[in-house]
């Protein structure tokens, strides 16, 4: 998988978080690190920055001093108790000597092992140096977070995304088009890792990467086609604005879950219609969003949030 054959190696290779990677490169050449914990979005360089650090600290040899674990899956404080203990009291041979133990997603892990795993940080630090990964560091208890080093990731910018995403499509000798790339950045939004694997579902095809094939392989309307049904509905043509919408569930596959949500991103969009009725629309949708999460029927639901805007549509014409 390309997010695998393109994932950095070192610190140095490491895209944006330029104050985070600067901080790393600072402990691997002291050949310390603290307790640390990666906080922030999915597809931001979390866990790639751990075991770039650990590459820079150990060399290619790294993973012989390494242990990773998913904490979603493996939360208990039995696993504390057994697996992490008895990793964290084993000394490293080697120049440096201790290990590093990464925790993903520990976010995930209950209340009682994340007691267990503030003594065990106590009391091993001399031979394991534990960095816990997770998206929301509030979810960590307090004194795991004092006895840790902050790092705060946040999304790639755009210029970054663009440039490493034709990087790849160079080096695959994938022909990616302007707008293609467009669309990847508003389906992704600095996720890295969903870009990459957007990018290769695309390229699968063995056509040019426009939007259109954005779009359809993961699933998302184009949002040109959900602007177009907003403004037939705002101009009172309801047939045309419905048979837009069952277009868009045919051709895309789309859930209409997904849809509301892009309804509601591309009405605060649109400048021809007044920030008023966009406050009274977006509570509309927000209403038809927590019925289909209440298990209503799609169509009728949809057909009904369709209604909603034509009746605006009306009254903003009669008002002037």
């Amino acid at each position: 998988m390309w997010v695998e054959k393109y994932r950095p190696r070192s610190l140095k290779s490491m895209v944006n978080q330029k104050d985070i990677v600067e901080r790393l490169k600072s402990f691997a050449e002291a050949r310390n690190i603290p307790h640390c914990i990666f906080a922030g979005p999915p597809g931001t360089g979390k866990t790639t920055a751990a075991l770039c650090l650990a590459h820079d600290l150990y060399g290619e040899a790294y993973r012989e001093h390494l242990m990773e674990l998913n904490a979603s899956d493996e939360r208990g404080i039995n696993v504390v108790r057994q697996t992490v203990k008895t990793f964290a009291r084993v000394r490293t041979l080697g120049e440096i000597p201790f290990k590093i133990l990464i925790l993903d997603e520990a976010d995930n892990m209950t209340s009682d092992a994340q007691q267990a795993l503030r003594r065990t940080m106590e009391r091993f630090t001399g031979t394991c140096r534990l960095i816990l990964i997770a998206n929301y560091s509030g979810k960590i208890i307090e004194p795991i977070q004092s006895r840790c080093a902050p790092f705060r990731f946040t999304y790639l910018p755009r210029e970054d995304q663009d440039a490493y995403l034709r990087h790849i499509s160079e080096s695959e000798k994938v022909q990616l088009e302007a707008e293609g790339l467009n669309a990847i950045y508003e389906v992704c939004g600095g996720d890295l890792r969903r870009a990459i694997n957007t990018l290769q579902a695309a390229a699968s095809l063995g056509k040019p990467i426009s939007n259109e094939i954005v779009y359809s392989v993961i699933g998302r309307a184009n949002p040109l086609d959900v602007r177009e049904m907003i403004q037939l509905a705002m101009n009172g043509n309801f047939i045309g604005a419905r048979d837009k919408l069952r277009e868009m569930i045919v051709k895309y596959g789309v859930a209409g879950s997904d849809i509301i949500r892009q309804i509601h991103r591309e009405l605060f969009r649109m400048r021809d219609i007044p920030e008023l009725w966009k406050v009274k629309l977006a509570d509309a949708v927000g209403e038809i969003d927590y019925r289909l999460i209440s298990g209503a029927d799609e169509e009728v639901q949809l057909s009904a949030l369709l209604a909603r805007f034509i009746e605006a549509g009306i009254t903003m014409r009669r008002s002037g």
